[in-house]
């Protein structure tokens, strides 16, 4: 055993040109081999009690920086896998069906995984692990179900915990992967969001989640007022968190409620209303009109088949005319696929009030 681990230590060094230079010059060194592209990336520096020794690329000379370049054993660098199927102990027949996508939230990857890997979750899981360094549990899950959008959660590898620190553009969202639902797939489209925002707008957020929208707008935009609505009362105690932490309290109002009382819970209209509930939007679409101003901008979200589309649209156009609105400039993009044939997609609509 002795043997063999001398055997594998040696395995990662290698010889290779160098120069040893004085604790004291090695900061600047380091900067001038570095600019130059005269380090070797793939093998690791060495000290001792008084010298840094630093792996070069063959220079044929002598001499750099009038030291003299000396034969020198370095460790090689450990090479990160490119991917966790590189190192995943499973069946090669169970390879091809490994999933390539993943979500990572925080430091958390949550990963579906079909009936026949069901066996080599844990390998998986661990295999995960190893290939992000900053990931501290892999959790497998199911879809979002229910109406408080929320998904069975099983860790199958490191820390056994759900609940996580989510950044993206500068901003922190504290996030429960167990009890409240958040996709971190969505980040450049709050953004975009935020973007068209103009100043003194009123915002609703009908199903704010954490209020990653809601946030996102206040801290990017200048709106005079976010309301951030929610029926899951765990998602609204981790938007009130998130509201302080992003420090935008003056702009964001957290609310607990049933989007179908809106009218009760907020007296103001809205210039823009996000309605972000897959599956489900069209049937709260009525509800939104009656918050929305005589001309009102709707970021509508929905999962939908391609033939599928159409109809919806066509629904909301009926909808929409029974409350004596018209819809114009229908920007539909299709943002990721959410399983065989299905996308998640988003549409920006404008509502207008036809006259009486």
């Amino acid at each position: 055993m002795q043997l063999l681990r001398i055997y594998n230590r040696e395995m990662t060094q290698k010889k290779a040109p160098g120069i040893r230079v004085e604790r004291k010059d090695a900061e600047s060194v380091r900067r001038y081999l570095r600019e130059r592209n005269l380090l070797r990336n793939n093998l690791l520096l060495k000290r001792d009690k008084e010298n840094v020794y630093f792996p070069i690329q063959d220079t044929q000379g002598e001499t750099l920086l009038s030291y003299p370049i000396i034969l020198e054993i370095f460790e090689e660098k450990k090479r990160k896998p490119a991917s966790y199927k590189d190192i995943v102990k499973v069946p090669k027949e169970f390879q091809e069906v490994l999933p390539s996508s993943y979500d990572v939230i925080g430091d958390i990857i949550l990963i579906k995984l079909t009936q026949d890997l069901q066996p080599y979750k844990k390998e998986i899981g661990d295999a995960l692990l190893k290939a992000h360094s900053n990931i501290r549990t892999v959790c497998q899950t199911a879809p979002v179900s229910g109406e408080l959008r929320t998904r069975k959660v099983t860790v199958i590898a490191g820390e056994h915990k759900t609940r996580t620190v989510h950044s993206e553009y500068g901003l922190s969202f504290h996030v429960d992967v167990q009890t409240t639902y958040f996709s971190p797939r969505l980040a450049s489209e709050r953004r975009r969001v935020a973007a068209l925002v103009h100043p003194g707008e009123i915002v609703i957020d009908l199903f704010a989640g954490v209020a990653p929208f809601s946030i996102m707008i206040a801290r990017y935009a200048k709106p005079r007022l976010v309301y951030a609505v929610d029926l899951n009362k765990e998602a609204v105690d981790l938007a009130f968190e998130n509201v302080k932490q992003n420090h935008v309290l003056e702009t964001v109002e957290v609310i607990h409620g049933d989007a179908q009382n809106i009218t009760k819970m907020i007296q103001e209209k809205a210039d823009r209303i996000i309605m972000n509930l897959p599956f489900s939007a069209h049937r709260f679409f009525s509800t939104a009109l009656s918050i929305a101003k005589k001309r009102c901008i709707v970021h509508y979200y929905d999962i939908l088949k391609e033939e599928e589309k159409q109809p919806r649209i066509d629904f909301l156009i009926s909808v929409a005319e029974a409350h004596g609105f018209h819809l114009a400039d229908f920007s539909i993009r299709t943002m990721k696929s959410y399983a065989p044939r299905e996308f998640y997609i988003g549409i920006d609509i404008t509502a207008t009030k036809m006259p009486t």
